[in-house]
């Protein structure tokens, strides 16, 4: 018997156009994404109102795109244009339209609150489906790299020595310019100069940054420091009003911080938080912080939570969090239990008795702590944070590969970092509800 073949015809044209929604399979997110953001309110989208110019895409389409992008690990603008020619999905999204990488980028850079609008909505959405029953949240942050190079990043004392060797340098051209000017000649120097002066303006842009960033953590120490009524304890140390000749700043990306990682390296980048519903496996809350430690990040997650309409009983954090005076406030304020490994600390026997008081708190709370950990039910409720927020940041940076963020800037990484918690609740969402 002959061997027969499926007949390849690439030459000849369809009888009729074809259905891009047959070429997408059932169970693909796209349809479940599209319901949704239809269903979302979009008013709140930056779009031109005057109407002038070429068609703008609907705000629900480019959200749609984004997400979808995101949740399938293409997260620059260039690969999202590309996308929208050889991915079938993508292509069903835009209705065969084909947005600019340079569109698509000043879409997801404009539309922060539009972003952060609609990840409250998809959480609202997954209250009604019953998934997401808010019992236990877990708090977590993990290391993600800005879009720059440690090769940009400079110290204080560096920029000061940079500067003063360009100033002499400008002095230096501008003296060979009036020099060659008086004997009519005309080297080309000014364009070498405009280079100079370029850097030069960098440079005390950048000096001026790092003053203005220390100033403003001085004074946030400072109202930490003198809250009335609150013993001395685990407050901050008292911070320098002007910078320390080691302080660094980054040319590139000026709001991004060297941070230590794991392995005793450093990347230059950010601190991504993470707060997630234990029962659902939903991120419920997001932040990113310059902060290199997350010492600082219980108050503000908590809140964000609250924020977004997500009220916990108990919350579950690590070691990292355990500032006392932070949980004490939180769990007096909100009236949820935390439970937080406490750390090993030497008993000192401080002569003042303020922080006297403020050992003998501390120790107490300690092993109060240590107590709820090692009973069956407090192992069981910790242990929570290794079945949902590692494995997501595992799935977020190694399934996804998103390991650095494409924007610069700490507002439009909050941007990028929501959109991402956005794409992963409503893959996580379609599953759920379809085993539900």
């Amino acid at each position: 018997m002959a061997t027969r073949f499926v007949n390849v015809d690439r030459q000849t044209p369809m009888l009729l156009p074809p259905s891009l929604k047959e070429w997408v399979q059932q169970d693909d997110l796209v349809h479940f994404l599209i319901d949704c953001v239809e269903a979302m309110n979009v008013a709140g989208a930056v779009i031109n109102e005057r109407g002038t110019g070429s068609e703008q895409y609907p705000p629900n389409m480019m959200l749609a795109l984004l997400i979808y992008c995101y949740a399938n690990g293409i997260f620059s603008s260039r690969k999202i244009e590309k996308a929208t020619y050889q991915h079938v999905s993508v292509r069903y999204i835009t209705a065969n339209h084909h947005p600019d990488h340079d569109t698509i980028a000043e879409f997801r850079r404009k539309n922060g609150a539009m972003i952060q609008q609609a990840f409250v909505q998809l959480l609202r959405m997954s209250r009604e489906l019953g998934v997401l029953k808010v019992g236990q949240l877990v708090i977590d942050g993990t290391k993600i790299a800005a879009a720059t190079t440690k090769k940009q990043t400079r110290s204080y004392r560096e920029l000061q020595e940079e500067l003063s060797q360009l100033n002499t340098q400008v002095q230096e051209l501008m003296d060979k310019a009036a020099a060659a000017e008086q004997q009519d000649q005309s080297p080309e120097l000014p364009a070498e100069l405009a280079d100079v002066q370029k850097r030069r303006e960098k440079l005390q842009s950048a000096l001026a940054t790092i003053e203005e960033q220390t100033r403003k953590a001085h004074e946030e120490r400072e109202k930490q420091r003198t809250k009335p009524k609150e013993p001395s304890g685990d407050k901050p140390g008292e911070p320098p009003p002007k910078p320390k000749d080691t302080a660094t700043i980054n040319l590139t990306d000026p709001e991004s911080k060297l941070t230590p990682v794991a392995g005793k390296r450093f990347i230059q980048g950010y601190n991504a938080q993470l707060g997630v519903e234990t029962q659902s496996g939903l991120i419920v809350a997001t932040e990113v912080v310059r902060d290199t430690s997350d010492l600082q990040q219980l108050a503000p997650m908590v809140n964000k939570s609250l924020e977004n309409g997500c009220r916990a009983k108990r919350v579950i954090v690590d070691t990292g969090y355990e500032n006392i005076r932070q949980i004490r406030a939180v769990q007096k304020q909100h009236r949820l239990k935390i439970l937080c490994p406490p750390t090993k600390v030497a008993n000192a026997n401080p002569e003042n008795l303020g922080k006297r008081r403020w050992r003998r708190m501390s120790k107490r709370f300690r092993q109060l702590m240590r107590q709820k950990l090692k009973t069956r039910r407090g192992r069981a409720l910790y242990a929570l944070r290794g079945s949902t927020i590692e494995p997501i940041f595992g799935i977020l940076k190694s399934a996804l590969g998103f390991r650095e963020f494409r924007l610069r800037g700490l507002e439009k990484v909050r941007i990028e970092w929501t959109l991402l918690a956005l794409a992963f609740n409503c893959k996580r969402l379609i599953r759920r509800a379809s085993a539900a």
